[in-house]
């Protein structure tokens, strides 16, 4: 299965650099390079492997009925959109921002060749539960 995962965040003037990308790789192990997005930001892109630690902390925070929700209203086309939390993910934790942050988000975009891989890599993310245990565990 062909996935891409990109991963980026706004650098403001308040924050220090380094902690914004420990906060992203805590999450999501990518190499990250430095960009100006008008404000300095950075930017990194992976594949299925480092969506694997995301997998686990849904796991381990016990949210993965709010994972699948926000995850399966992210899809446009052959892609998954959503945020992440910086100060909650500096700390190794997963929350997903009710609406726009002060200092912004870590910003996720998930690619895949079809709608059916999206939905596959959904369901291996974050599946369907009963009582708050997963219906069906899948591998990828």
């Amino acid at each position: 299965m062909n996935v891409t995962v990109r991963v980026s965040a706004l650098v403001h003037p308040t924050e220090i650099e380094e902690k914004v990308r420990t906060a992203i790789t805590n999450i999501f192990p990518v190499e990250l390079n430095h960009q100006d997005f008008g404000i300095p930001g950075l930017f990194g892109e992976g594949n299925l492997d480092d969506l694997r630690n995301f997998h686990l902390l849904l796991r381990e925070y016990r949210i993965l009925d709010t994972a699948r929700h926000v995850l399966l209203t992210g899809i446009e086309d052959n892609s998954i959109h959503f945020n992440l939390n910086k100060q909650v993910a500096f700390v190794g934790k997963v929350n997903f921002p009710a609406g726009e942050e002060s200092l912004g988000s870590i910003y996720i975009e998930i690619y895949a060749e079809n709608k059916e891989d999206l939905l596959r890599i959904i369901d291996w993310l974050a599946p369907g539960t009963v009582e708050g245990k997963p219906v069906e565990e899948i591998e990828l």
